[in-house]
């Protein structure tokens, strides 16, 4: 259970800054030309809509996957969660498809993974939910505070840790095909717990990296449809983040 989740809810290192420019190139390309309509260009507000939006798909899908959990929730969430968000890295014009689609999967997963765990350990959810959201408004409340800056040497140590954490999921999925485990990644322990600690931590990391792409995408002015892409990697990392809370908490209970 806990270790599928791990590898189907990774961060999204590929929703970094690049997407943005070569978005707002093509904005920029379109305006030389005269073609560019005033008012169709990102801005932060339009990406915290998109953001509640996909945010209310997630939560009602996550309800239906709770009260009906199916493996196939999981399994098939997992692996078409991933699909989406890879298409949309290369087909960020969909956006506005796709990311009502990718809420709507991962709350089918979110939800069945969820009801996994509460069948395990009483009240772990509710205290999950709790976590998850008191790390979102603690970075919020940090990054509007200038607290911590998103530099580009930050930017890049997220985004190079987040990719590790990536591939040891992929190949601990991998080698459990062959009953092959990777030592402690799924144990708990003290050593367990730790790793834990710093993946979750790595995770609070990436909201950081979300909240400044709002910034990024408005101030390039990327097109309209960013403010899709954008919310839908905020949920990605809001997803990633509930799944590594469920599981220290699981952890420490253990």
């Amino acid at each position: 259970m806990s270790r599928r989740g791990g590898f189907f809810s990774s961060g999204n290192p590929v929703m970094n800054e690049r997407a943005y420019q070569k978005a707002s190139n093509n904005v920029l390309d379109a305006d030389m030309v005269g073609t560019q309509i005033k008012g169709e260009t990102m801005t932060v507000s339009g990406a915290v809509n998109k953001s509640f939006i996909l945010m209310g798909l997630l939560l009602a899908f996550a309800l239906v996957g709770y009260v009906f959990p199916s493996s196939m929730f999981i399994m098939g969430g997992g692996l078409l969660g991933l699909g989406i968000v890879l298409l949309a890295v290369f087909k960020t014009h969909w956006s506005p498809v796709l990311a009502p689609i990718y809420a709507i999967v991962e709350g089918l997963f979110v939800g069945a993974v969820s009801a996994m765990y509460a069948a395990a350990f009483d009240g772990i959810i509710f205290q999950a939910v709790s976590l998850t959201m008191a790390v979102l408004f603690l970075m919020l409340f940090l990054y509007k505070m200038e607290i911590i800056k998103v530099t580009q040497k930050l930017r890049s140590g997220v985004i190079m840790a987040t990719g590790a954490v990536f591939i040891v999921y992929i190949l601990s999925f991998v080698l459990s095909f062959f009953g092959i485990t990777v030592p402690y990644i799924h144990e708990g322990g003290m050593i367990g717990i730790g790793i834990s600690v710093v993946i979750v931590g790595i995770a609070s990391m990436n909201l950081l990296l979300d909240f400044d792409n709002f910034e990024v995408g408005e101030r390039l002015r990327s097109p309209k449809y960013m403010e899709w892409f954008s919310a839908m990697g905020l949920i990605i990392t809001l997803v990633w983040l509930y799944i590594e809370i469920l599981r220290l908490l699981s952890k420490l209970r253990d």
